[in-house]
Parts: C-alpha cells; sequence; structure tokens
C-alpha cells in the first residue's frame, strides 16, 4: 500500500520538519527523492541519511520565491532521475504577528514563500509532470501544504490564515484547470493541525507573546488542549499523508483536502 516504486519527486523546504519526513517515507516507498531548500547543509544531511539507509536521495538549492531557482531544480531533477512524477509544495513560513501590527515587508515575504512559491512550484513543474502523466497508469500527483488555518479562522494569525485559504483554494482550482486541459496530473491538499517540529515551537513562542506572556510551554498546553485526540501532531503523522495523497491509492482523488488535525477543526 502506498508504494512509489520508481516514482520521482521533488519536495520544496523538505531539508527538516514535515519535508524531509516526507522525502524518508518516500524514499522508504521506492521513490528517488530530490530535497530542494535554501538550507544548503541540512538539505545535505538529510540525503546523507537517506541515502545512508539505502534510498535515492539528491540535494538542489530551491529558492521557492525565484523563478530561475525553480527551474534549475526541476532540470536538475530530470536530469538526474529522467522525468518528475511527485511534486510537494512543503516550504511555508509562519509570521506569528498580529495583522495590525505586521509590516508590508512582512506581508510580502509571507506571500513570497507561502503562496508564491507554490504558484511558481505549480507552474514550473508542470511540463514535467504533464509527461510522467501521460505514461502512468494514474498520472501524476501535487501536494500543497496547507493548514488547518487554510479552512477556518485563526484569531492570531489571519495573515497565514490568508495565504493558507489561497493554497486551498489553489489546489481545487489548479487541479480543475489540469483536468480541463487534459494533463493527467491530480492536485490536492493536506491541512495539518498544529505540528510538534521548529515550525511548531515558533508558533508556541510566537502566540504566548500576542497573548502577553513569555510562558511557551503553557501555549503549548493549551495547543494541545484544542486537539481531542489528546496530543500534538508529529511530522510522521502528516508525511504520512502526503505520502498516500502522492501514491496510486489516491488515484481517484483531485482538488481534495485531506485534514489530519487531531479533530481540532471537528469542534
Amino acid at each position: 500500500m502506498n508504494r512509489l516504486d520508481g516514482k520521482i519527486a521533488l519536495l520544496s523546504g523538505a531539508a527538516r520538519g514535515i519535508g524531509a519526513e516526507t522525502a524518508r517515507l518516500m524514499a522508504q516507498a521506492g521513490a528517488s527523492v530530490v530535497i530542494g531548500d535554501i538550507l544548503h547543509e541540512r538539505g545535505k544531511q538529510t540525503v546523507g541519511e537517506i541515502t545512508g539507509a539505502g534510498g535515492k536521495a539528491l540535494f538542489v538549492p530551491l529558492d521557492v520565491t525565484s523563478e530561475g531557482s525553480w527551474t534549475a531544480a526541476v532540470g536538475a531533477t530530470t536530469k538526474a532521475y529522467g522525468g518528475l512524477d511527485i511534486l510537494v509544495n512543503n516550504a511555508g513560513m509562519f509570521l506569528g504577528r498580529d495583522f495590525e501590527e505586521a509590516t508590508l515587508e512582512d506581508w510580502h515575504k509571507l506571500v513570497a514563500i507561502n503562496m508564491t512559491g507554490v504558484f511558481l512550484g505549480t507552474k514550473l513543474c508542470a511540463p514535467a509532470l504533464r509527461d510522467s502523466g501521460a505514461k502512468s497508469k494514474h498520472g501524476s500527483a501535487v501536494v500543497n501544504l496547507a493548514s488547518i488555518a487554510g479552512l477556518v479562522g485563526s484569531q492570531l494569525d489571519p495573515l497565514y490564515s490568508m495565504t493558507k485559504g489561497g493554497v486551498t483554494l489553489f489546489t481545487k482550482s489548479t487541479a480543475l484547470a489540469f483536468a480541463r486541459k487534459g494533463y493527467r496530473i491530480r492536485v490536492n491538499s493536506i491541512h495539518p493541525g498544529v505540528i510538534d517540529t521548529d515550525m511548531g515551537a515558533q508558533t508556541f513562542a510566537s502566540r504566548a507573546g500576542q497573548l502577553g506572556s513569555n510562558d511557551v510551554e503553557a501555549a503549548r498546553a493549551v495547543a494541545m488542549k484544542q486537539h481531542p485526540i489528546g496530543r500534538l501532531g508529529t511530522a510522521e503523522d502528516i508525511a504520512l499523508g502526503i505520502v498516500f495523497l502522492a501514491s496510486d491509492d489516491a488515484a481517484f482523488m483531485t482538488g481534495s483536502g485531506l485534514v489530519a488535525d487531531g479533530g481540532l477543526t471537528a469542534q
């Protein structure tokens, strides 16, 4: 189940966190993975861990806000492995500032990574994904990292929520656009709850600050209580969902959002 034998995957922001864990699981499932990131040393370290475990992996420098960087990353991927079957638009950032306090510069940076990066990745990978999809039984796949903040409002993070809401609807719209064009490219999104990663820790600190406190552990405890399942999510929880969406087991899914939030939005 959820096998990716012979598939070639390019993942943005995959040097650490959810992206790195996804790359590891994809390699274990039989894929050749390309880790794109601005964190060169961390990315190469992750590649070393994957190849050391017997997987196939390559690091490419990738600034998701740069069209030229995406073009180079796609070129390196197809040159190394001969094609591209899976794109994971994972790179993202969390601002953690009240929208009334955020500057226009803050906003532009947030949009550049969380939205422009997804647009450029999808656009510039589309030709290679289309070519691979035409030769595959169930086509190729794009998985976008959205958030529960792209489904429901966030009182502390309106700007982050705005960008992830954009990713959510871009996912649905590109799924329909590719279908209209006859491209066999499925596009789906995944919507994590609060995940216990470096970015998760950043959210706890930011939320504590916005509430006038320096008690990060208290903010973490509040976040945990919001999840009926009784714990925060892990990088593996989300990576498993991404692998599923990228696999042929999700062959009849496109334009969909997979919610992995421990029951938070069920309330």
